[in-house]
């Protein structure tokens, strides 16, 4: 199979110019890579002047990142790591991963491979990874993040998430469970947690520090905190035409926090009644008139919305499919579409931690 790395590529510079914040003129150079901007005088999903390829935060450091990132949930070992390598030839840079995922030592290798041989460098790669639910003590926050920059073999993250505002018994077992299937939590507060967090940025492990499924009073709880140092850059949330998060995407995005949209296409593991979003009719007759492949056409949804998205394949022809999707737009009615399709329907529960007291998905948003 020959993979087209012409469109990714393009992407990729324009974004390593920008982080390097060489000189260039963004529009006339995004305009000749054949990628989509807003018509004189539109605003697309954010601020006045945002280039569309690229979501931004605005609190202590003004920030950005890549708006098309890889996603590695679910990615297999043995296969991740050439995932990887074949998306960096493409010209993904914005790379999303987890402590939880159990795959980061092989997407390290594959992050080491590449910059070893000159396919890319340190700084054009924008990698996320995420604090998992049983280190929230403070003293386990830091020895995390570093196991999670070894295995990576980075010296430093670009943004460090806190998976779950919900702290888990510390200890191996990633999920400890009592006797009827619950979740046994630590008496932690994610207030405190952040706290440890906020050291990683001042010792220079992250760059910058956000959060992960966490609701609208709970990012008020934080905002809030007495003495916060940095406030979060990012919430990471499930979102797709069957769940929209029309309340808190806006919400986030007044508050100068970006937002990344995790499961894109709905369930990866599909279970007996569960919606299949990749077969609606109504998104398969828009990626028709647009000829283009129901994922394409979800994945633009995300990018209009000023949403950073991360959806995750193993194969080739689905990662470089995934990357075209600069070249066309969603008109208005088609968004309107998208968004009419909500069933508030969410794929990513964790139904055995529905007593946490912190469990984020009971708030109507």
């Amino acid at each position: 199979m020959i993979l087209d790395l012409r469109a990714g590529r393009k992407a990729a510079a324009l974004w390593l110019a920008r982080r390097r914040s060489e000189s260039f003129d963004g529009k006339e150079a995004f305009e000749r890579s054949g990628h989509c901007l807003p018509s004189p005088g539109e605003k697309k999903g954010g601020e006045e002047g945002r280039e569309p390829w690229l979501a931004s935060w605005s609190w202590d450091t003004k920030g950005e990142m890549p708006l098309l990132g890889l996603g590695t949930w679910q990615a297999a070992l043995g296969k991740v790591g050439d995932a990887v390598k074949v998306a960096i030839d493409l010209g993904y840079r914005h790379f999303d991963c987890a402590r939880f995922y159990r795959n980061e030592e092989e997407i390290g290798d594959a992050f080491r491979q590449k910059i070893r041989e000159g396919a890319v460098k340190r700084e054009e790669l924008f990698v996320v990874t995420k604090l998992w639910c049983n280190s929230h003590e403070k003293p386990l926050v830091k020895k995390s993040c570093q196991d999670s920059l070894a295995d990576l073999k980075l010296d430093y993250l670009d943004l460090y998430l806190m998976h779950f505002p919900m702290g888990f018994k510390p200890g191996e077992d990633l999920s400890p469970k009592d006797e009827e299937g619950m979740v046994i939590p630590d008496n932690t507060d994610f207030l405190d947690t952040w706290e440890a967090m906020e050291e990683l940025v001042d010792c220079g492990l992250v760059k910058a520090i956000g959060i992960s499924n966490f609701n609208h009073d709970q990012i008020e709880r934080l905002l809030s905190k007495p003495g916060l140092k940095y406030k979060p850059v990012n919430n990471q949330i499930e979102c797709h035409p069957y769940l929209t998060q029309e309340k808190l995407i806006p919400y986030c995005q007044s508050k100068g926090i970006a937002v990344t949209a995790y499961r894109p296409f709905g369930a990866h593991t599909l279970k007996p009644g569960d919606p299949i979003l990749l077969e609606d009719p109504h998104i398969k007759q828009i990626a028709a008139r647009h000829q283009k492949t129901v994922a394409q056409v979800l994945i633009r949804f995300h990018i209009q919305r000023n949403v950073a998205v991360i959806p995750k394949s193993e194969k080739p022809y689905r990662l470089e499919e995934n990357f075209k999707v600069f070249d066309f737009e969603l008109t208005k009615k088609e968004m309107e579409t998208l968004l009419s399709l909500n069933k508030n329907w969410r794929d990513c529960a964790m139904a055995h931690c529905v007593n946490h007291k912190d469990y984020p998905f009971k708030a109507d948003y």
